[in-house]
């Protein structure tokens, strides 16, 4: 584990703010009604930037067990992220010739929402859990399911079963782990000598770029270049061989990793590329990263100033979803039910809670049929697309929609 207040990779001093977005309640920690008259805990959300490695981080750390080990967030309510597992699934198997002799681990495998499809094609599998209510959902799927953190003391135990990876997964969950070289360690550990290791992580690039700071949350402990991340990679014995460029999380990377000393991949010709394209967006420059606050700040005016205007005009504002990305966006740009009369989620756990911090109600998506709102703030920008045609008969009466990110937006 890094000292507070020193890069958790190479544990040089953190002196360069990348953003302040000042104290925030844990994102996924919803409340019950009876717990409003109880003290809820907010920590600071200051992003630093290291001068040395790059690594974009948080400094004060929440431990994982009070993030992770009771969890509201389910893979599977998103249709869209269900075929992106589903895709990737097939391309693998093809990719990696996976059959009913090798073994899949997935790090962080939440409900079961990739490795039901591994399954499926009688593709032996486990899922490292450590959210003990999600656990219980994969393993009702019939998944295998261990719930645990992983690192180093896991990979021994693992092996020591004989449950090394030949294909071993992690989606989202690289900027997860507050000791990423133990992490990292890890998976050294557990991969079979000609195993490739595939993780996906959203770009820091893309978060800079497209204004993405409400993906900044307690449980992101970092923020990720491939640049940074090829360095980290290496530095335990593992080496980067290929990436891809996805859309999810407004823009992410999938890595694809192998034992230095073991593995056969050629590297490809589009891992230098984007390297470099990082190199020249100044990535490794300590300048690029020391004016993205100025513009969030300018995007939460923006937003105030729109919700504002809507409210003076006499018009109501719903939410849709209870993502942590918009808890982030209503605490710190200060929205409550002033401005949103409550919000909406598919997952049935959320429902009846209450957001933390600004303490706004989510109800079931058929309650915007019934109030019938004149605007739907839509808070999980990333699925934009998939919201607005599953709500588009809030255009039967008039109503719109609102996208926050990058800038604020009616559609």
């Amino acid at each position: 584990m890094n000292k507070t207040g020193h890069c958790r990779f190479c544990e040089k001093p953190l002196t360069h703010t990348f953003v302040d977005l000042g104290a925030c309640p844990p994102s996924n920690s919803y409340l019950s009604p009876d717990a409003l008259q109880k003290m809820e805990p907010f920590y600071p959300l200051h992003a630093y930037v290291c001068d040395e490695c790059f690594l974009v981080q948080l400094s004060h750390s929440i431990t994982p067990e009070e993030i992770f080990r009771e969890y509201a967030y389910f893979s599977s309510y998103s249709d869209t992220w269900l075929a992106h597992a589903k895709q990737y699934t097939s391309d693998m198997i093809d990719r990696c010739g996976l059959n009913n002799r090798k073994f899949v681990v997935e790090i962080a495998g939440n409900d079961g929402y990739l490795l039901q499809y591994f399954k499926e094609r009688d593709i032996p599998c486990l899922n490292v859990e450590p959210a003990l209510n999600v656990a219980d959902v994969a393993r009702s799927k019939g998944i295998e399911t261990i719930t645990e953190f992983f690192g180093v003391s896991l990979a021994r135990q693992l092996v020591s079963q004989g449950k090394n990876a030949d294909l071993l997964v992690g989606n989202n969950v690289l900027a997860h782990v507050p000791d990423i070289n133990d992490f990292v360690r890890g998976m050294k550990l557990l991969l079979k000598p000609y195993g490739i290791i595939t993780m996906e992580f959203p770009h820091v690039l893309k978060l800079i770029e497209q204004n993405l700071f409400d993906t900044i949350y307690h449980e992101h402990f970092s923020y990720l270049s491939l640049c940074t991340v090829k360095r980290i990679f290496e530095s335990h014995g593992l080496r980067l061989f290929d990436v891809e460029e996805m859309p999810t999380q407004g823009g992410s990377f999938r890595i694809f990793a192998q034992h230095t000393d073991t593995g056969p991949q050629e590297i490809k010709t589009r891992l230098h590329g984007l390297i470099e394209l990082e190199i020249n967006k100044g990535l490794t420059s300590i300048n690029t990263y020391r004016h993205f606050s100025e513009h969030v700040k300018r995007t939460k005016r923006k937003l105030l100033s729109l919700l504002i205007e809507i409210k003076n005009h006499g018009k109501s504002i719903v939410g849709y979803g209870a993502p942590a990305k918009g808890n982030t966006l209503l605490n710190y740009c200060g929205i409550r039910t002033d401005f949103l009369d409550y919000t909406v989620d598919r997952n049935p756990v959320k429902q009846g809670l209450l957001l933390p911090g600004n303490h706004i109600p989510i109800f079931d998506p058929d309650n915007i049929r019934e109030t019938r709102p004149d605007y739907l703030l839509i808070l999980p920008w990333n699925l934009k697309d998939e919201i607005m045609y599953q709500m588009s008969h809030i255009r039967e009466w008039g109503g719109k929609f609102i996208v926050p990110i990058p800038d604020p937006v009616i559609c």
